[in-house]
């Protein structure tokens, strides 16, 4: 019969490597957590740039100049069927996939938008409205005239741009196959957009105009000509994406002070992409 010859005390095996091993996982968790590449670490300062707080630019003259700081809102739309839709007010975010922002320290590009139940100023949700083809900053935006939206995320030494293009085969929304709105690095004329008078019959006789605060406009993409939209079909997450369907969709947007929102009005049926808080 077998017996246990060995006490509680008497090492046996491979114990002078498991030792070692044991201290090499130290000194190496030691040697991250020094240098801040800990997964919690890049996560913390993650989430500190992204909900750093953003002051929204101020205007003093009813109107939207190039380089004021504004948040994109999609304010609370009521619908025949509440319980297929998300209410409230709707924010415009940055989106960076978790997974990829652990294992740098930068934001992946392209990076992801979507649209949360928030109107406080933050990193990922506060714009700039950067100039497109030798604009000067300050002046005032005109109705027809490109412009760009930048957003730092928080941090200071990076600027991403919204951005989109016509939907493919093998580039569209996630779940929607719409158009796929991102933010990338690249300075390109796909960066750019324009914003319009909402109702069409009034549109070209506004065409020109200064854009004040506090009133409705189009936000439409310059190289596709689909306007921005925050679809509220789905409940789990809520995603950006481009529609140009103006006959079924009215597409609006609404300037509060410095605050650019943006809404839609649908009247058939939808077959939107959405994503609640996380994604694109």
């Amino acid at each position: 019969m077998a017996q246990n010859l060995y006490g509680p005390r008497v090492r046996i095996g491979n114990w002078n490597e498991d030792v070692y091993l044991e201290e090499e996982i130290m000194k190496d968790f030691l040697a991250k957590r020094d240098k801040g590449q800990l997964l919690i670490q890049r996560n913390r300062r993650l989430k500190e740039n992204l909900l750093r707080p953003m002051q929204l630019s101020i205007s003093e003259d009813g109107y939207i100049h190039y380089g004021d700081k504004v948040m994109l809102v999609s304010p609370d739309h009521p619908e025949t069927e509440a319980d297929l839709f998300l209410r409230g007010d709707l924010s415009l975010c940055m989106t960076p996939d978790e997974i990829k922002a652990h294992l740098s320290n930068e934001l992946e590009v392209p990076c992801g938008l979507s649209a949360a139940q928030t109107k406080i100023p933050v990193g990922r949700n506060t714009f700039t409205i950067l100039c497109a083809a030798g604009e000067v900053i300050g002046q005032v935006l005109r109705y027809g005239q490109n412009f760009r939206l930048g957003i730092t995320g928080g941090f200071d030494d990076r600027m991403l741009y919204l951005s989109s293009d016509h939907r493919t085969l093998l580039k569209s929304s996630k779940r929607s196959w719409l158009q796929e709105v991102s933010l990338t690095h690249e300075d390109s004329y796909l960066n750019c957009w324009q914003a319009a008078f909402p109702h069409p019959q009034l549109r070209l006789e506004y065409e020109g105009s200064p854009v004040p605060a506090n009133t409705k406009i189009l936000i439409t993409h310059c190289h596709t000509n689909r306007g921005l939209v925050a679809h509220r079909h789905l409940f789990l997450r809520y995603c950006i994406a481009g529609y140009s369907k103006m006959p079924c969709w009215r597409v609006e947007a609404v300037n509060i002070g410095k605050e650019v929102q943006f809404k839609e009005d649908g009247h058939a049926h939808k077959s939107f992409d959405d994503e609640k808080d996380i994604t694109t």
